[in-house]
């Protein structure tokens, strides 16, 4: 058993509490996006240049969300030696049901049967692409609480994301993140520094239980993505100045070494950070538009939201934001570009491409910006520091490590042509709810 606890009673609050480890998985073939825009018979560049997505993986009809999740975890365990017994939360986040009543969680638990171990608190918690931010916030709020027992959480978000035949199937994907959380972490979630925004939409749901795809709003969902980023840095904001130290810089881009997204698709991404930009540039003050935003001043008097459609306000910032985009932003969306959009795992996905972009050095001490959204709609705004401990051996050294051969493992999956691919989604739509031909959750995922 870890023995946290008993150091920590004296200091009152555990130190550090955070992402310890960080294990990603995802299926074994791909599609090329290039090939499905000539499949799929739409000008060339459509989904690469457009969408900004490279290729797209996806699960055949002999891997389910069961089977994502237990080999993720199984992963996340064997590579940390840390034994079943010294878990006592496990909670998953996901909106791929297979099933009514069973959650994914209890799936799970059939890792820990070897162990004795039965006492593991949590569940799986749905809502559209957020259910995973809201396990890690649950997760670390048991490790800072009255009902920490001195044992580590983990979290696991995974999702399968398909959609009909059309303009929207371009931006699926499938994968699963595991997360082991704990104090003394490499990776310590700010405390105070958190900002949510919560209200009603119907920009994406899944209103048929028979079927996989969902119902979507194209225009409305990146309305709701954009006022909802524009609610949560703007509070974001407002507790980082108030909790700031007198010498420190107001909030801003500036202030962050990187910032993470949510990633339905990689030219959202690029807009969102464009969008925290225009944020930036109506907080800041007279003096400083000028020297900052040269060129801009036209566009001081507009409101944000009179802009999610402004064509001429997102082509001026994001050209203004270009550097702070390719510095801050695109060395984190390796798996978005190759894998897809993973839903809950998506944000994780981007911290691992992060990392797997760094050396233990130059990822030390970094203050890592990330933005969650699910439709419906939930989102959040939270930051990560970095250890500075780089020593050999340390956590930050072994989580590095972990992730250096992620853009190998990428590419040691198999391509199949988009003919192949169709065929696999119409299989899965034939037979999705039909029963199992066999216990997917017996089995592991044989994915990279």
């Amino acid at each position: 058993m870890p023995s946290f606890k008993s150091g920590m009673q004296a200091q009152g609050w555990p130190q550090d509490v955070g992402i310890i480890a960080l294990e990603i998985y995802f299926p074994s073939q791909y599609v090329e996006q290039h090939e499905l825009e000539e499949f799929d018979a739409v000008s060339q560049g459509k989904y690469t240049i457009g969408l900004g997505q490279t290729r797209m993986g996806f699960c055949s009809d002999r891997e389910d969300i069961n089977s994502l999740c237990l080999t993720v975890l199984s992963r996340l365990m064997e590579r940390t030696g840390i034994g079943y017994e010294n878990i006592g939360r496990l909670e998953v986040g996901t909106e791929t049901i297979i099933d009514k009543s069973k959650s994914v969680k209890t799936v799970l638990m059939q890792l820990f049967e070897d162990s004795g171990n039965t006492d593991v608190e949590g569940i799986d918690t749905t809502n559209a692409c957020y259910g995973g931010t809201a396990a890690l916030i649950n997760a670390v709020n048991w490790v800072e609480s009255s009902s920490w027992d001195g044992r580590y959480a983990v979290v696991v978000a995974g999702d399968i994301a398909v959609y009909a035949k059309g303009a929207a199937r371009p931006t699926g994907g499938a994968g699963a993140v595991a997360l082991l959380i704990g104090p003394h972490a490499p990776l310590v979630l700010e405390r105070g520094l958190r900002s949510s925004h919560m209200c009603h939409a119907y920009d994406f749901y899944k209103p048929d239980l028979s079927s996989e795809y969902p119902t979507v709003d194209g225009k409305l969902s990146i309305q709701c993505y954009l006022s909802a980023l524009d609610s949560c840095y703007a509070t974001y904001c407002r507790k980082s100045d108030v909790t700031k130290s007198a010498s420190a810089s107001s909030m801003s881009l500036e202030v962050l070494d990187a910032m993470l997204f949510h990633s339905p698709y990689c030219k959202l991404v690029q807009k969102s950070l464009a969008r925290l930009a225009l944020n930036d540039f109506l907080r800041a003050s007279p003096d400083s538009v000028s020297t900052k935003y040269p060129g801009l001043e036209a566009f001081r008097e507009k409101r944000l939201e009179d802009t999610y459609f402004d064509r001429d306000v997102e082509k001026a910032f994001m050209a203004n934001s270009m550097p702070t985009f390719e510095a801050k932003t695109k060395p984190s969306l390796l798996v978005a570009t190759q894998v897809g959009n993973m839903y809950t795992p998506s944000l994780y996905g981007s911290l691992a491409g992060l990392i797997s972009s760094h050396t233990v050095s130059s990822l030390a001490g970094k203050k890592i910006g990330l933005f969650s959204y699910g439709s419906g709609l939930a989102a959040t705004m939270f930051s990560i520091k970095v250890s500075t401990d780089t020593s050999p051996g340390m956590p930050l050294a072994k989580l590095v490590t972990s992730m250096a051969n992620l853009r190998d493992r990428l590419e040691s999956r198999v391509k199949v042509n988009p003919q192949a691919f169709a065929q696999i989604m119409q299989l899965r739509e034939d037979t999705h709810h039909k029963g199992y031909r066999c216990h997917f959750q017996q089995c592991y995922a044989g994915g990279a």
